[in-house]
């Protein structure tokens, strides 16, 4: 069994074109997601899959590995089934956000963790407590809806669960966004990926209701992390800072 850390990254993008090349610190995005993922304890390799030679080179550059993959692929999920080729049932496949230079590599060991739990989990992902109206409210803001095992029972980019009485309390920690990062077990993503779209997740944009609407089995941890994503270029300044000045303190997390 192995355990494989994969980044997709194209270079397209409608806010940030070119976003994986983006500058920051004096090094790449892409590269710096890289350094980060490669510190997680639990993963046997780490790779970048991309569809641009531009972002191949950029990342064998900082020690990096890249596969290139078809542009033509439909979603990040096919992207990193087809970079990480051969791969077994057993196998646990991490799909990281490749705009996430922050992300912190304990919770991908973590999510590693909770699939080793036995095979009664097929996937896993995390979430964080919502912490405005505002966000409960927005439908960029994706909720979940948790068993007694933390187990995922639905995604929606609505606010649920539905408080029928009153105001949602958003205090209580019954209200948690998703987190875009996941673990699939080898034989269940051979399944996930010869699947059509089913209706849930057309009507919803999410592609991880097809697990569900599979019968898919998703784990769900916890983290107080927001996740801070880079996705136009004033988040790049933003992040940028932040990780200028981990440098400056010597602590590359």
């Amino acid at each position: 069994m192995k355990t494989l850390g994969i980044i997709p990254s194209r270079y397209g993008s409608s806010r940030f074109p070119g976003k994986p090349l983006a500058m920051l610190a004096g090094k790449p995005l892409v590269a710096w997601v890289v350094e980060a993922v490669k510190r997680a304890k639990s993963l046997d390799d780490v790779l970048v899959a991309t569809d641009d030679t531009r972002i191949v080179e950029a990342v064998e550059a900082y020690g990096g590995k890249a596969v290139m993959t078809p542009s033509e692929l439909p979603s990040g999920t096919d992207r990193i089934a087809c970079a990480a080729g051969d791969f077994g049932d057993d196998d646990i496949l991490v799909n990281i956000q490749g705009d996430e230079p922050l992300i912190d590599p304990a919770l991908i060991d973590r999510l590693v963790a909770r699939m080793g739990e036995g095979s009664r989990w097929d996937m896993a992902t995390a979430v964080t407590p919502i912490r405005s109206a505002a966000d409960l409210a927005a439908k960029s803001v994706v909720k979940v809806v948790l068993d007694r095992d933390d187990g995922a029972l639905y995604f929606s980019r609505c606010p649920i669960p539905c408080n029928r009485d009153s105001e949602p309390d958003i205090a209580g920690g019954l209200y948690v966004r998703h987190l875009g990062i996941y673990a699939y077990r080898g034989g269940f993503l051979k399944r996930y990926i010869a699947e059509p779209p089913c209706a849930l997740e057309r009507t919803e944009k999410l592609e991880q209701l097809r697990a569900l609407w599979m019968g898919g089995r998703i784990a769900v941890i916890r983290t107080e992390d927001d996740g801070v994503g880079v996705d136009t270029p004033e988040d790049a300044e933003r992040v940028a800072a932040i990780l200028a000045g981990r440098e400056r303190a010597g602590n590359g997390r």
